[in-house]
């Protein structure tokens, strides 16, 4: 009988132990079973991050584009930010930007380049890093980028150039003011108004950079008039040194027909006031918000196109209060 009740507790044991054995089976496969959300939680976690890094955003057109950037933020979800120099001719300040955005290590780079070609070097150490590098505005010549967004500056500086034109009598002499040396956005435009302006038979007698800037644009165009003072008409790279050289107009007391370029508020509101003829509006918005949207898509091995038209118009007195309207929302 004492044998028998220990072969009994040793069976009862080991039948304990087994039990025991098949209870832990479940949970031993745990693991494999949490794999799959475990793996999942960086993607459903983590925001897309981006770096954005424009030509200045002391300006009322780039402001426009980082106003669309950090809308596409919001809407996508992305951990973004905007940065860039206190003007567009701070070229070397630009580029140390994007070499201290590299090492904060964003997951795509929105850049519109000051001095593409001197850019490119740095364009390349993104791609060494597999950051894709999408361009807004301004295109560069690098094999490198994922796409570039903007407008066809060439069509649009030769839309400016010919509504200017129409304006004018043939052999009119006509000025033209670029910005920054290098720029091939200002450069573009500056060449399609000078092909549609001597296409027209206009005598184009000057074509002077003034940086993007004002003041220096007032300079530029002081000088113009002191050489060629029946000058006709103007056409400007941007609305900015548009704006800068009405000032050198009116204080010389001429008169110049002046076509910008952007369709900035500050440059519509003069053109409703008379005082420039027009403006050759892009969209900025557009191209902060596209820019952002298409690099969440390439951070996701989605494709994107490799050219993106963003489109412009021309603004002239019929339409520039309709365009301030929509522009104002924007900011609201």
């Amino acid at each position: 009988m004492k044998k028998l009740a220990v072969h009994s507790i040793i069976l009862c044991t080991l039948m304990a132990v087994v039990a025991g054995c098949g209870g832990n089976a479940a949970p031993t496969n745990q693991p494999k079973q949490e794999a799959a959300p475990q793996a999942a939680a960086p993607d459903s976690g983590q925001k897309p991050k981006v770096t954005v890094v424009l030509k200045t955003l002391s300006s009322q057109y780039w402001k426009y584009v980082e106003a669309g950037a950090k809308k596409a933020f919001e809407d996508l979800g992305v951990e973004g930010k905007v940065i860039g120099p206190a003007a567009e001719s701070q070229v070397m300040e630009q580029i140390n930007m994007m070499e201290d955005a590299l090492n904060q290590k964003p997951q795509a780079l929105v850049v519109s380049p000051s001095q593409p070609d001197t850019a490119i070097p740095v364009f390349d150490k993104y791609k060494a890093a597999n950051i894709p590098v999408l361009l807004v505005d301004t295109d560069a010549n690098w094999d490198g980028k994922a796409t570039f967004i903007g407008t066809d500056n060439y069509t649009a500086g030769k839309l400016g150039g010919e509504e200017l034109a129409k304006q004018l009598t043939k052999g009119d002499k006509v000025a033209l003011i670029a910005g920054a040396l290098g720029n091939n956005a200002t450069d573009d435009r500056i060449k399609g108004a000078k092909e549609a302006l001597i296409a027209a038979g206009m005598n184009v007698v000057a074509e002077q950079p003034a940086d993007s800037d004002k003041e220096k644009a007032m300079s530029v165009m002081e000088n113009i008039l002191q050489t060629n003072p029946d000058v006709k008409g103007l056409f400007s790279a941007n609305d900015d040194m548009a704006l800068g050289a009405l000032r050198a107009i009116e204080a010389k007391g001429a008169a110049v027909k002046i076509i910008g370029t952007d369709g900035n508020i500050d440059a519509l509101e003069q053109v409703i006031a008379g005082k420039l003829f027009g403006s050759v509006a892009q969209s900025p918005y557009d191209m902060g918000y596209k820019g952002v949207e298409n690099a969440v898509k390439m951070i996701k091995g989605e494709q994107i196109e490799k050219r993106i038209d963003s489109g412009a118009e021309f603004i002239g007195k019929d339409n520039a209060q309709k365009k301030i309207e929509f522009l104002n929302g924007l900011s609201k």
